[in-house]
């Protein structure tokens, strides 16, 4: 009885960060919903096996990854069927707040990254292969370290950094062809 309400108080409060990573990965908020509500089933029944110390939000991460690689890829042959408005901010996206903010502490990425609609990134994003996607999504918008998505991916730290970069590359180019596309490359100032 113990166990549950510890694990009831420890994991409970990463659920909604755990559905926006599944919603990332699944792009369906169904089955994002599913596939949450499955990690959560075999958190639960494998907390007895978690080291109490170490880094539980990783460790239901790995859960979610593992889960989304093993039963959710099958299911790629289904059409998608995203709904851009049901699907939360990405964090690659967010903008400083306030007038002061345009020239003060605002990066060149950020500042290009205004020109684009939230749907653009987000159709960017999506655009990668999921071993990317992936590797993004857990460094970039849930700020995860490289030890750690390799620790959820079950990968080495190179194949991560890898990943990362390769990713990354082809986000950036998608952003560049964008930009091109409205005229803004002269602004984005991203090689192709």
């Amino acid at each position: 009885m113990a166990d549950k309400a510890r694990f009831a108080d420890q994991a409970m409060p990463f659920m909604s960060s755990l559905y926006s990573a599944a919603l990332r990965m699944t792009r369906n908020p169904a089955d994002a919903e599913d596939l949450v509500q499955e990690t959560y089933l075999k958190a639960y029944r494998a907390f007895g096996s978690f080291e109490e110390g170490t880094n539980l939000k990783s460790w239901l991460y790995k859960i979610l990854t593992n889960t989304f690689i093993n039963t959710y890829r099958a299911r790629r042959r289904r059409p998608a069927e995203t709904e851009l408005d049901d699907v939360e901010d990405l964090y690659l996206y967010h903008r400083v707040g306030g007038l002061e903010a345009a020239s003060m502490g605002r990066s060149a990425e950020d500042l290009v990254l205004d020109h684009f609609s939230e749907a653009e990134v987000k159709a960017a994003v999506e655009s990668l292969a999921e071993p990317f996607r992936l590797a993004v999504v857990l460094a970039d918008v849930e700020g995860f370290s490289y030890k750690e998505i390799a620790e959820i991916l079950d990968v080495p730290i190179g194949t991560v950094m890898s990943r990362l970069h390769r990713g990354r590359k082809a986000l950036q180019k998608t952003l560049h062809t964008f930009a091109q596309e409205r005229r803004l490359w002269a602004a984005a100032d991203v090689p192709s």
